[in-house]
């Protein structure tokens, strides 16, 4: 889920043509990856978008033809910078394994998810 507040900005590090769709990577700080997850959702300049690999500063993903056709993505080129926001659920999660009532491996054992 999506907020509509940038995060970061990422820059575009690579376009591949694939099975008539394109295949960004983009570059981000270390520190914004926690919050991506391969399968996870990305929004690309407000456009939400499936990450299909996460590596270390950097992920990727997969730009079908009717995406391609209704946004704005693939005016960009390599090297350009987009803004990036992160799907909130991580944000949360964060928050509460660090929230003094948080999530921990206790609470997680009392109410049966270990």
């Amino acid at each position: 889920m999506f907020l509509g507040h940038i995060d970061a900005t990422g820059r575009i590090l690579s376009q591949t043509q694939k099975s008539g769709s394109l295949i960004l990577a983009v570059e981000i700080d270390d520190k914004l990856s926690r919050y991506i997850v391969e399968k996870g959702s990305v929004a690309i300049d407000g456009i939400s978008l499936t990450v299909n690999k996460l590596e270390k500063g950097r992920f990727y993903v997969n730009i079908i033809p009717h995406t391609a056709g209704n946004t704005t993505l693939v005016m960009k080129k390599e090297a350009d910078w987009v803004n990036i926001e992160t799907d909130v659920l991580g944000k949360y999660v964060e928050k509460l394994l660090h929230s003094p009532r948080g999530i921990d491996k206790e609470f997680l054992t009392k109410h049966g998810f270990m």
